[in-house]
């Protein structure tokens, strides 16, 4: 009998330590190898996406549209009798290929490989910095997605000018994979450009900038925007630089705006720690407002 009441004890032991781990953690915390574990599987599955996107990418019919979307800056902007593109080695049309699938993998399959990642972080997140993220998420998506569309009907008047100055006689040859890193770098340039709004926006809601420092760097803002929209695009033409600067240029008055009734928002929520002077402890309690609503402290691992 001590052996049977024995074996029961165990097994409803063993019944208590697996209904346990089969709980859902709200926290989202679990041991080291664990995390280890699910890194391991969120990255199997992005990267067995981007290689059946690369495989779709591969394909005949797409990789000659997708050619074509890239190739269409610069034909509109070669002059037929002397400039067109030219690859030197022998495996760049393969390399040239792979390179086309694999940026075509990367865009089509962004929404999976992004839920990867955000399902790795966001078990560690509270409520609050949750609806940060995905306001960041939706935000910054349409903010590249336009700078990018930008530059790619832009692009052409730059790259006409920068062929036209070769001399009389001169056939332009540019290679493929140069062309490839100049549309790559207008389209990244331009898109990140329009993502440093919101960058000024997320600085202020953790407190980092404020209105008052925003003034101050206004005009050293505006000045750089511009400067880069020149660099970017070499045309002597003053309509190409305003077409890529003066939309900087708004989305940075947006964002100050928005900064400027975060700032007065903020100066309406009085402070629990005034009145105290120097030497005097401040008070430690957790259901203080803070300027969100939420509380000032909290313990860890409780919920927000």
């Amino acid at each position: 009998m001590p052996k049977l009441a024995d074996t029961i004890t165990g097994a409803r032991l063993l019944g208590t330590k697996i209904a346990q781990s089969q709980r859902p953690n709200p926290d989202g915390r679990m041991p080291l190898m664990d995390h280890l574990r699910e890194l391991r599987n969120r990255l199997m599955k992005a990267v067995a996406a981007i290689v059946l996107g690369m495989v779709v990418g591969l394909l005949p019919p797409v990789h000659d549209r997708l050619w074509s979307f890239v190739y269409h800056p610069f034909k509109a902007a070669a002059f037929a009798d002397h400039t067109r593109l030219i690859v030197i080695g022998v495996l760049d049309p393969f390399t040239i290929w792979l390179q086309l699938a694999f940026y075509f993998a990367l865009i089509v399959t962004s929404p999976y490989w992004l839920y990867q990642v955000w399902a790795f972080v966001a078990p560690g997140l509270y409520q609050r910095e949750k609806r940060w993220t995905y306001a960041f998420v939706f935000t910054a998506a349409p903010l590249f997605l336009g700078g990018a569309t930008l530059a790619y009907f832009v692009m052409s008047r730059g790259l006409k000018y920068l062929i036209a100055l070769a001399p009389s006689g001169i056939q332009v040859l540019p290679t493929v994979s140069n062309y490839l890193g100049y549309f790559q770098a207008m389209i990244l340039g331009f898109g990140l450009a329009f993502e440093l709004p919101l960058l000024l926006v997320m600085l202020n809601l953790v407190g980092v900038i404020s209105h008052d420092r925003m003034k101050k760097w206004r005009r050293i803002m505006i000045f750089s925007v511009f400067v880069f929209a020149g660099i970017a695009s070499p045309s002597p033409d003053p309509v190409t630089m305003l077409l890529l600067a003066v939309p900087c240029v708004v989305l940075i008055e947006i964002a100050e705006l928005l900064i400027w009734m975060n700032d007065r928002r903020r100066a309406r929520i009085p402070s629990p720690y005034a009145g105290l002077s120097d030497d005097e402890a401040s008070p430690l309690d957790f259901d203080l407002p803070s300027d969100d609503g939420a509380g000032i402290g909290r313990p860890p691992g409780s919920a927000d």
